[in-house]
């Protein structure tokens, strides 16, 4: 499919400007094309995502979205305590963090090494000892079955070409019976513009069509890649890499909250979910 009209205009601008981004098309990506844009993606965009971003998600705190459900209230992963913790696409690592201040012995890794300088960082602000391990989500270097638990907030998830192969590595390395949880943009929200105005509520994409979305530079080379994955597709492939799915949180927009994250905002918010939290058990 040729590439379609240029990306919005908004805050992603310097990161479009380093890596040459032109245009937008919907096309199949394979993993290897998708794991080189993604990294230079997050690579070029970091200090501008931590800079927007750092001060809600904090240095040594667990937010699952941008509603801004925490782990402290939620406990989705149960007492971590003793336990040994993986984050998969952990940015820069406040998550960890926060599960290492309760007693948890956390790993972190992440795709992008900028998203790591960061966490690095946070690390020596916190006084944290936080493992950072820069990996694919789709091959982890990681023992098998040497987690406890296993958790993803806005993590690589939507940015590989095989969520089944991070499934997969994921009940690789955990124990029998440990938990693996994980947010994600609600899949409904293909269907909308990438917009958190007026012009979000209206349905321009199909729910199935679950080609990629990736932005392109001249070449046609891609620079950006999301997946789309619906409801039922994340379903099945937990049961396929051997979870048991035991709940699915849809947050609401919480009274008060104002923050607009990207396309997330109270008027969004209010109509229809942005995000979708997996809480699942290694069967």
């Amino acid at each position: 499919m040729p590439p379609e009209e240029p990306p919005a205009p908004g805050r992603h601008d310097a990161a479009e400007h380093r890596l040459g981004t032109t245009a937008v098309a919907y096309r199949e990506v394979g993993g290897p094309e998708a794991a080189a844009a993604n990294l230079a993606w997050w690579d070029a965009d970091a200090d501008d995502y931590q800079a927007e971003h750092g001060g809600f998600l904090g240095d040594a705190d667990f937010v699952w979205c941008p509603e801004g459900v925490r782990e402290a209230d939620a406990r989705l992963l149960g007492d971590v305590r003793g336990k040994r913790v993986l984050e998969v696409g952990c940015g820069q690592a406040a998550c960890s963090r926060w599960l290492a201040a309760q007693g948890a012995r956390a790993v972190a890794t992440d795709l992008s090494a900028g998203m790591l300088r960061h966490a690095r960082e946070g690390n020596e602000r916190t006084g944290a000892a936080v493992p950072l391990v820069q990996a694919n989500a789709e091959y982890l270097p990681l023992a098998s079955g040497s987690f406890d638990a296993a958790c993803s907030a806005f993590g690589a998830i939507p940015f590989v070409a095989s969520v089944d192969a991070v499934f997969a590595e994921v009940h690789r390395v955990l124990r029998p019976g440990a938990p693996w949880v994980f947010s994600v943009t609600h899949p409904m929200r293909w269907i909308f513009p990438d917009d958190p105005g007026p012009q979000g509520l209206t349905v321009t994409q199909p729910y199935f069509d679950r080609t990629p979305y990736v932005e392109v530079d001249d070449e046609g080379t891609a620079t950006y890649v999301e997946y789309h994955h619906t409801l039922g597709d994340y379903v099945h492939a937990l049961a396929a890499a051997g979870f048991t799915l035991t709940d699915l949180v849809e947050p609401e927009w919480p009274e008060g909250h104002t923050r607009v994250w990207g396309q997330w905002s109270p008027l969004r918010g209010r109509l229809f979910p942005g995000t979708a939290i997996f809480r699942t058990r290694r069967s």
